[in-house]
């Protein structure tokens, strides 16, 4: 008598908890053996987090690439921010454990569309988003990030007149809070981060009544917030108990509070960053604005592709010479303002 069998499926088999100390190991050694730095955005999986020499915001582990002795960066993030890590890390070797992850907000501009804008406002000042292309970054002036974009705009207006044209983009939720912050008038692109567009007023509100004593922590740096930060500047959020706060400085209110009376906060930015701020403060409550606010992309490199990167040097993130020293300019013009 033949019974049926079951075929197995196509792809990967799944990832059991029994593997994952072995693979944090086994990530660890070839670390070691490949003398690389490990570095993990905020938004990636805790097993990522875990196993990573550094974890922060982009332009921070972009700094951190900069600056290391390591020869092998692996970033643990997404492709633009692989890719300012190599054109910030000139002669090292960047790895990104899954060439597939990008991101919504840097795909909605490309280089060709920036240069079509620009020539319909000759002599107009190009400010871009940090989260974009290394192509795109090199059409621009400067680069900001969601902290220091009005800090940024703002020197723009007095070193070029306040008439100056000027072209923001690509996230149009940072670029209206810029005008409404600076009371001026810029040209934005019409970009958005899908997760981020998901943080709606009534998220906030709704959780602000059923924690009426909770703080709410607002990321500035990282786009998550960018709309959310205008839904304040226009009074749709209650800016009371509203703290715009870096990664570090998020984790800076944790560290503060850890150990302190039970207290709770409303953390307005991609649920990954909640893993980081509970490790700081197992005593707050760190409650997500909006559960679904995960991005999948940041949710694509896991320990097996981290560890099957290291291993075979696999996935090098290149930017050609030319355009990586046009991308620095700007980067380097929004680091010197800070």
């Amino acid at each position: 008598m033949n019974l049926p069998t079951l075929t197995p499926p196509e792809g990967p088999a799944p990832l059991l908890l029994e593997n994952i100390p072995l693979l944090k190991r086994e990530v660890r050694s070839l670390a070691s053996e490949r003398g690389a730095l490990i570095l993990a955005h905020n938004y990636q999986l805790p097993e990522i987090q875990a196993v990573a020499d550094h974890v922060g915001d982009s332009l921070e582990l972009s700094r951190r690439a900069a600056t290391a002795d390591a020869e092998v960066i692996v970033f643990c993030g997404v492709h633009f921010m692989a890719e300012t890590a190599a054109i910030l890390s000139p002669g090292k070797t960047v790895l990104i454990p899954d060439l597939d992850a990008g991101c919504s907000l840097a795909d909605s501009i490309t280089a060709e569309q920036l240069r079509e804008w620009k020539s319909v406002h000759p002599g107009a000042v190009v400010v871009m988003y940090v989260n974009t292309s290394a192509a795109v970054k090199a059409e621009s002036d400067y680069c900001v990030t969601s902290a220091n974009a009005v800090d940024v705009v703002s020197r723009i207006r007095r070193e070029h007149g306040a008439e100056t044209e000027i072209l923001f983009g690509p996230d149009m939720f940072l670029g209206a809070y810029v005008e409404r912050t600076l009371g001026c008038k810029l040209h934005v692109w019409d970009g958005e981060c899908h997760v981020h567009a998901g943080i709606r007023p009534r998220d906030i509100n709704a959780l602000r009544a059923a924690n009426p004593d909770a703080d709410v922590l607002i990321h500035p740096e990282c786009g998550c917030s960018t709309n959310v930060m205008e839904y304040v500047a226009a009074g749709d959020v209650d800016a009371e108990g509203v703290r715009l706060l870096s990664t570090g400085g998020m984790l800076e209110y944790a560290r503060r509070h850890s150990g302190a009376a039970a207290r709770a906060a409303i953390v307005a930015t991609e649920v990954g960053m909640l893993h980081p701020l509970r490790q700081a403060a197992p005593d707050v409550s760190f409650i997500a604005a909006n559960e679904a606010a995960a991005c999948r992309f940041m949710k694509m490199i896991t320990l097996v592709k981290l560890r099957d990167s290291l291993r075979d040097m696999r996935h090098e993130v290149r930017v050609d010479a030319a355009t990586a020293a046009r991308a620095r300019i700007p980067i380097e013009r929004m680091i010197a303002i800070g």
